[in-house]
């Protein structure tokens, strides 16, 4: 498993991140077929495991607690705070924890930032920034992050006002088109040695006709890991054969590429890029007063 330096830290993770979010039951994945699924994962090299309290209700962090039990020291374990106060992140953590079966996460990042009022709210005095910097104070998390899917000013106005060591950003080839993170966001992320990771790579599926391509063109960035959801042993091995000869996509492959998917770019298939979340309605860009 290739693996890359995650931002300004020389600790290495894996190309493929290990998404979370799809071993539970919504998704038809048992608690046995999870855990033997993270340990198989773990086996075939994957290091960087992500996932958030509200992914079913805190059962993705339960499963990935016991799927790791005993594996702890091999594994770098991001998860998340919906919280925009310092109060509600804390109760997030406290209870990550606990699923997770952990007394530390390494990575703790403050979940979708989507409009202006939600960046206000975590930089505010008792937002939950201050959370975050607690928290790693006391040895509870390691590396602080933030995430967005929706509208790259806002996490470029984040990285700009603190020195956070990582974000997670929607990046998959449909991206580049719309409130593009790979055009407005990464090139600042990586002068300012911020590890940046990409998700959304399949577009919520719709680019699984172009699976190599989609997955080459995200890893062709300049991202440390991009992580894709999994919820059956088939996905984790096709994912890791995928990494396993992973080749950078040149330009002539991505014009083409571009080519194939461009009828794709609508609102109802970028349903990350919305007001409101997945409505199917584009995302308005507000006036930015840092803008």
């Amino acid at each position: 498993m290739q693996t890359r330096p995650f931002g300004r830290d020389p600790h290495r993770v894996s190309l493929l991140g290990f998404g979370a979010q799809r071993i539970v039951d919504e998704h038809d994945c048992t608690e046995e077929e999870a855990i033997a699924i993270i340990r198989r994962a773990v086996e075939l090299g994957v290091n960087y495991f992500d996932t958030a309290p509200s992914y079913s209700d805190g059962q993705s962090e339960t499963r990935l607690g016991l799927g790791l039990e005993g594996l702890r020291h091999k594994v770098w374990i991001a998860t998340k705070t919906g919280g925009r106060s310092r109060d509600l992140a804390w109760r997030d953590l406290e209870a990550s924890l606990k699923r997770l079966r952990t007394d530390y996460v390494d990575e703790w990042r403050v979940h979708n930032v989507m409009q202006p009022h939600d960046l206000e709210g975590i930089f505010a005095k008792d937002g939950a920034l201050q959370a975050l910097i607690e928290a790693k104070e006391q040895g509870l998390v390691r590396k602080l992050s933030i995430s967005g899917h929706t509208d790259p000013r806002l996490l470029a106005e984040a990285i700009r006002r603190f020195p956070f060591d990582s974000a997670l950003v929607a990046l998959s080839a449909l991206d580049h088109f719309i409130y593009s993170f790979a055009h407005d966001f990464v090139p600042l992320a990586v002068e300012k040695g911020v590890a940046v990771i990409g998700m959304k790579v399949m577009a919520l599926g719709k680019l699984a006709p172009w699976t190599e391509q989609a997955l080459r063109y995200t890893w062709s960035l300049p991202v440390s890991t991009a992580i894709l959801g999994i919820s059956k042993m088939s996905e984790l091995e096709a994912d890791v054969k995928a990494a396993a000869s992973f080749t950078p996509m040149n330009d002539v492959e991505r014009l083409a590429f571009f080519r194939e998917i461009m009828p794709l770019v609508r609102a109802d298939v970028l349903r990350w890029k919305a007001s409101e979340w997945m409505s199917g309605e584009w995302y308005q860009l507000p006036e930015l007063a840092f803008s």
